[in-house]
């Protein structure tokens, strides 16, 4: 018996008790290749000793210090480093202990500016279907994943959607890219003019989708159409790299493939690679401006905010990750990944799209290539996928409900930055035998 609340009490897990690299190891020694990170969260993998080292030099100065008291040197390191690489001028750090703190934050400010400059009527937030931005209520509210919300729906305050950035299923076969994105942009629009533009306070997306979709990534010019958009009417525009970001899809903020810079951005999973639980929200120069010369507080906070253990691993991890050059290797790394899916099961009937950044890839499943019909939900494949491959030792991060919450199935593979060309060709190895144990041609 375990006094444990696990998430799924009725599954008996087995234990984790090492990791090394790329490979994680239960309580009989069986290895598992990591080839999703957990949730795309271990990205120098697993026993780095770098970070640890890190982690023991900190605690032998101070663990933690609360901030209402005290700044430490090493959340102002970490700032630094963050500010400086940050597009556009996301100058300013606020730290958390995770993705959906981040979010949360992220909401909040984003309603304490408009105050502070005297727009109290804008309250709304607009964000996409089949998106995901964490499971506190605040976040749940504006998130698009129906499944997630529908228990929790009459405690929900009230947000809107607008349709998620998803060519394979939803590009005209006559339409351009840039003309799918205008077609988008003018939906966001249509919504804000819907709701008044004097009452809209941001537009939320995450850059590149994550476990809800299956790394949808923005198709050209998406993003540039989006922020024009929220620019023409005061909107703020919000990108969640809660899951995408941090050097995930090769760049350390995925926003900057597309030229694009928020007002305000969540990041969390690949900060601190699971070493410790941190995330931050980073915001223009334009809002903290704002809160500094009108009420001069956020009216906001957490007791471990600005954790210093924390702050000190993710900084060593963002450190590994330069000095290493680690986001080329994730570029090569993800062209190999996607490559070699389709090589081996591009014949597949059941392959539908292979897709993603970098080492971000969303393989979803269909019934019929050629109608894109998905899969019968009652089937569970994406469970089965997951069952299986854990028997052919490797971790992946499956979901079902891929199109509208129900029907769709699809596994994102969101392997450690650190792996080699033969890590790859082994973990597509396992992945095809898996497909082709659970879904025989």
């Amino acid at each position: 018996m375990t006094h444990v609340f696990h998430r799924n009490p009725k599954q008996k897990l087995d234990f984790a008790v090492r990791g090394q690299g790329i490979e994680l190891f239960d309580q009989n020694n069986k290895s598992y290749i990591d080839a999703s990170g957990g949730a795309a969260v271990s990205c120098l993998g697993h026993g780095h000793p770098v970070v640890i080292q890190a982690i023991k030099d900190q605690l032998d100065q101070i663990a933690y210090a609360h901030s209402s008291f005290f700044t430490t040197q090493a959340a102002e390191d970490l700032a630094d480093f963050l500010a400086s690489r940050a597009p556009g001028d996301l100058h300013h750090v606020y730290f958390l202990s995770g993705g959906s703190e981040a979010i949360e934050a992220s909401l909040k400010l984003a309603r304490q500016y408009f105050v502070e400059i005297g727009q109290p009527t804008r309250r709304h937030f607009i964000a996409r279907r089949q998106s995901y931005h964490g499971n506190t209520l605040g976040a749940l509210a504006i998130g698009g994943n129906a499944w997630r919300r529908e228990p929790f729906l009459p405690l929900l305050v009230p947000a809107h959607h607008v349709s998620p950035c998803y060519a394979y299923r939803d590009q005209l076969p006559d339409e351009t890219q840039e003309q799918y994105a205008g077609r988008l942009a003018d939906e966001l629009e249509q919504k804000i003019l819907e709701l008044g533009p004097e009452n809209v306070a941001a537009f939320v997306a995450e850059t590149v989708v994550g476990a809800t979709a299956g790394a949808l990534a923005p198709v050209n010019t998406y993003l540039q159409r989006m922020r024009q958009v929220c620019d023409r009417y005061g909107v703020l525009l919000i990108l969640d790299e809660v899951m995408s970001g941090m050097g995930r899809t090769g760049h350390l903020f995925a926003c900057a493939q597309d030229g694009v810079a928020p007002d305000i951005i969540a990041i969390a999973k690949g900060l601190g690679a699971g070493y410790q639980p941190i995330g931050a929200m980073m915001a223009s120069d334009k809002i903290y401006n704002a809160i500094l010369a009108g009420s001069g507080f956020f009216q906001h906070g957490h007791t471990y905010m600005g954790h210093a253990t924390a702050c000190a691993a993710a900084l060593a991890v963002q450190q590994v990750i330069e000095k290493e050059n680690l986001l080329a290797n994730v570029l090569a790394r993800g062209e190999q990944l996607r490559a070699e899916l389709r090589a081996a099961l591009g014949q597949h009937p059941n392959l539908g799209d292979v897709r993603g950044r970098g080492l971000f890839v969303g393989v979803e499943f269909v019934q019929d290539r050629a109608s894109k019909a998905a899969l019968d939900p009652a089937q569970k494949t994406h469970a089965s996928l997951k069952k299986q491959a854990m028997q052919n030792g490797l971790l992946m991060y499956p979901m079902g409900g891929t199109i509208d919450g129900v029907q769709g199935d699809h596994v994102l593979l969101a392997p450690p930055f650190i792996c080699t060309d033969a890590d790859i060709s082994e973990i597509v190895a396992r992945f095809a035998r898996t497909v082709s144990q659970v879904l025989p041609a």
